[in-house]
């Protein structure tokens, strides 16, 4: 995630095993005892998980028979990255998988959810089987179980291999059929043993940034990419359900969405119709077709030239009964009327021209917005369960005496949890809560400096340290 990156999207859219189990059971500190909230207070069906994508982490980029993907050939041209950062080693969790787990293990959560690199198992991104890459991921889910932690795994989080890239990628519509042709693998592969699918990551994001501006892989930009990519997106991921159902008896079916709360800038009219088209853009456009009411025109007449690109049956096809939706909330977006960009007429007011509370990339930290896009998505009728798939906060991390002591963080955390018990209360569906991220990694276009991690990473070395915020989830979360 990257704020300036999302002030964009609102403009056009809008190691050791010293740290196992055991050993941090042992050296854990009690922070802060005074929860306003108890890990009973969700219930026991709630879960309790954190995240990571394949190139954010994994590393190895050209190791045993992988593929290039999209963002391995745009961070390696230095385009847009903060320092010309890459992910080519990045946690190297290829390497530091098993003591990664077993730190998630540590701290008493439910549920590691990471990401498979297309690319490692089609390296071309169709026809040829990349046995290593697929025996890695057969490690990771065994690694998972043996911990006593659950995969939960992400089908495509934006590293699109290259060679599909080279075709249009998903402004390609041959992109059904490759992408069918590879959630079918993996979901036979590995479907005996995991049970819980999340079939995208924030289409919004990948395809705002990557087909419309340029700032994210692939570095495409228009609107005719930005809407046949859409229109694209939004097919595969009904269509990636439905393979998941077939495939996998019992199946828990997903895919995840960035959403924020979307409000004018000092309520004025104009302002109110500025946010409306922004909130369609954020918060409608992927999640409505799958829920059967089509393409959000009512929001944003704009979209609908989309339609140049549908065939016969789209519509139809569009429609997925997903058993989750996973919600992934940052900040909220404070929006105005503008004369730039054309079709959408609004811009983002900053955070740091609020005077508001804010992290290190200029989201503003906003605990009550994560109660209003609760509220928000838990009005739709087609929602049965949702998942907070993705929350977290970059701060500056220091170590000091070997420790980093991230007290900002556990209050964010604190708050943004009392808001989603809220909104629970209240008859929301939400079950679950995933922390961005297990550890530190590769920030996408923010490269290595924005630190979200439970578990701080020292790139040059590769050693781990648990943060604070991780001993405090261990602790609130202990039976």
């Amino acid at each position: 995630m990257k704020r300036r990156d999302w002030l964009k999207i609102s403009a056009i859219t809008s190691i050791g095993l010293a740290f196992a189990k055991n050993t941090l059971a042992k050296t854990a500190i009690h922070y802060n005892r005074k929860y306003p909230f108890s890990k009973k207070d969700f219930g026991n069906e709630f879960i309790w998980g954190a995240a990571c994508a394949a190139y954010q982490v994994e590393g190895a980029w050209n190791v045993d028979g992988k593929g290039a993907s999209i963002w391995d050939t745009f961070t390696h041209k230095k385009r847009k990255i903060h320092n010309h950062d890459n992910g080519d080693q990045a946690c190297d969790f290829y390497q530091n998988y098993k003591n990664d787990i077993a730190l998630a293990a540590s701290l008493n959560l439910d549920v590691f959810r990471f990401s498979i690199s297309w690319s490692r198992i089609f390296p071309t991104g169709k026809n040829t089987i990349n046995t290593k890459g697929v025996q890695f991921y057969h490690q990771v889910i065994a690694t998972c179980k043996k911990q006593g932690i659950e995969p939960w795994i992400t089908l495509y989080h934006w590293d699109l291999p290259q060679e599909l890239q080279d075709e249009g990628g998903w402004t390609n519509r041959k992109i059904l059929h490759w992408f069918e042709e590879y959630v079918d693998f993996c979901t036979k592969e590995y479907g005996d043993v995991v049970k819980n699918w999340m079939v995208m990551n924030e289409p919004a994001a990948f395809v705002g940034l990557g087909y419309m501006l340029g700032y994210h892989a692939p570095g495409k930009k228009g609107p005719f990419n930005f809407l046949k990519a859409t229109h694209h997106a939004c097919l595969a991921m009904a269509d990636g359900g439905r393979i998941i159902r077939k495939n996998i008896k019992d199946a828990n079916v997903g895919t995840t969405f960035s959403c924020s709360p979307v409000e004018p800038y000092k309520n004025k009219t104009n302002n109110r119709k500025a946010v409306q088209r922004i909130d369609t853009l954020i918060n409608r456009l992927y999640i409505e077709p799958s829920l059967g009411l089509g393409y959000p025109y009512d929001g944003f007449p704009a979209l609908r030239r989309i339609e140049n690109y549908f065939e016969e049956g789209d519509l139809e096809r569009l429609k997925f009964d997903f058993d989750f939706i996973g919600l992934q909330n940052y900040f909220r977006i404070v929006g105005k009327k503008a004369i730039w960009p054309p079709l959408v007429w609004a811009k983002e007011v900053p955070a740091s021209k609020r005077n508001v509370p804010k992290n290190e990339m200029d989201f503003e930290i906003y605990p009550e917005g994560m109660y209003e896009i609760l509220k928000q998505f838990g009005q739709y009728d087609g929602i049965k369960n949702i998942i907070i798939t993705e929350n977290g906060v970059c701060f500056k991390d220091e170590i000091v005496n070997g420790k980093i002591h991230d007290e900002e963080r556990i209050q964010f955390f604190k708050d943004y949890l009392q808001n989603i018990l809220k909104a629970k209360k209240e008859g929301v569906p939400v079950n679950g809560y995933f922390v961005w991220s297990l550890t530190d990694n590769f920030e996408w276009s923010e490269g290595y400096e924005p630190r979200f991690g439970l578990i701080y990473v020292d790139f040059e070395t590769q050693k781990r340290y648990v943060k604070d915020s991780g001993y405090w989830f261990q602790e609130m979360l202990q039976d």
